[in-house]
């Protein structure tokens, strides 16, 4: 019996001091494996709000089958340090691909982490990054070990068609059927008619007129085009200039014009060319220049305006200057600029806008030389005249 005492005293201390021992090495930091496996960790639940992460050195760590695809990483981690973080490990089968990063990370420092190890096979693809990274710090990060080389990029859109992407009939063999092949619109010859004055000068008992016709396409068009008045007194007299022009786009918002031209109030031809078209802020601008078989050079210029107060009331003021390059006392023009325009409407259109009566005032007077030639000759200098009207179009 004393020796049975004996041996579980000696049992006892046996036991103390191998726990001891256990403690001891537990403590030491030397017994720690370094190279550690962290394929298979679980971070689910972990709370890293205010973790310091600025010297950790994971260089050596295995974290190729690191599954974090539970991690709620919701909270706040404004204040963590990721700045000295060396990453450069095997990550290359990390699933990042449930992790919620919804909380606020503004404050975050990565600027000097080292991701230069292999994340080749990394899963981001379910990552919830919905919470506030905007104070977050990349700019030192090193990615050089990132491999995008074998990314797959086809499906996104962007670049050049290739050459046969589409055959030059638009069918890529598919025949039209009974209906034929289709027309597009602007290849189309079509023509149109727009009357944009006619009118009656009360003061000046007279009828003003312009008007403009067209056929052809879109691109290509013959235009025949005439502005005047006609006097409702004794003499009848009817002044115009009537030109026939071919019309084609310059760009966008201008159009170009040549062609012949005739003016009953000389007598006389000339050949014209001309640039109509919008201006900014939807200004209609037209100049038009005329070479008379005498030389002379007359130059139209034209501006005007459409103030839409509705759908249907429209103001259009509109602004009219003319000038000539030398003197044709016979024909009351002096050189230099002659006469000044300005007309404003108020109009209401009806009939799907195709027809739209007016009301306005209308002033003419001449210019420099002209206004002496005039009252040598006894005539008006200056004009005004309220004015009624309609212009239409189909």
């Amino acid at each position: 019996m004393k020796i049975h005492k004996v041996g579980l005293r000696f049992a006892g201390v046996s036991s103390l001091v191998l726990l001891a021992s256990s403690f001891a090495n537990a403590a030491d930091p030397s017994t720690v494996k370094k190279d550690m496996t962290m394929s298979d960790m679980d971070h689910s639940s972990m709370d890293m709000s205010n973790m310091d992460h600025g010297s950790m050195d994971m260089s050596g760590m295995d974290m190729s089958d690191m599954d974090h695809s539970s991690m709620d990483m919701s909270g706040n981690m404004s204040d963590m340090d990721h700045s000295g973080m060396d990453m450069s490990g095997d990550m290359s089968d990390m699933d990042h691909s449930g992790m919620d990063m919804s909380g606020d990370m503004s404050d975050m420092d990565h600027s000097g982490m080292d991701m230069s190890g292999d994340m080749s096979d990394m899963d981001h693809s379910g990552m919830d990054m919905s919470g506030d990274m905007s104070g977050m710090d990349h700019s030192g990060m090193d990615m050089s070990g990132m491999d995008h080389g074998s990314m797959d990029m086809s499906g996104m859109q962007g670049g050049e068609a290739p050459a046969d992407a589409r055959s030059p009939d638009y069918s890529n063999g598919v025949p039209y059927g009974r209906f034929g092949k289709p027309v597009m619109m602007g290849s189309l010859p079509l023509w149109g008619v727009s009357v944009e004055t006619l009118g009656y000068q009360f003061e000046n008992d007279q009828i003003d007129f312009e008007f403009d016709t067209w056929y052809g396409t879109d691109s290509n068009r013959v235009t025949l085009r005439s502005e005047g008045s006609a006097q409702t007194n004794d003499d009848k007299e009817i002044d115009s200039l009537t030109s026939l022009a071919y019309w084609k786009p310059l760009g966008i918002f201008w159009n170009g014009e040549a062609g012949i031209a005739y003016n009953t109030e000389n007598d006389k031809s000339a050949i014209m060319a001309g640039i109509v078209g919008t201006a900014p802020y939807f200004v209609e601008t037209d100049a038009r220049a005329y070479l008379y078989t005498d030389g002379q050079v007359q130059l139209d210029l034209g501006t005007a305006y459409e103030w839409r107060l509705d759908q249907r009331w429209v103001v259009r003021p509109e602004l009219e200057l003319t000038a000539f390059s030398k003197d044709d006392t016979d024909n009351g023009i002096t050189k230099g600029f002659n006469e000044f325009g300005a007309d404003v409407r108020l109009t209401y259109e009806m009939l799907s806008r195709q027809l739209a009566p007016y009301v306005g005032i209308s002033y003419e007077t001449a210019l420099g030389n002209a206004r002496d030639l005039r009252r040598q000759e006894d005539e008006a200098v200056d004009s005004s005249s309220v004015t009624a009207g309609v212009k239409f179009w189909f």
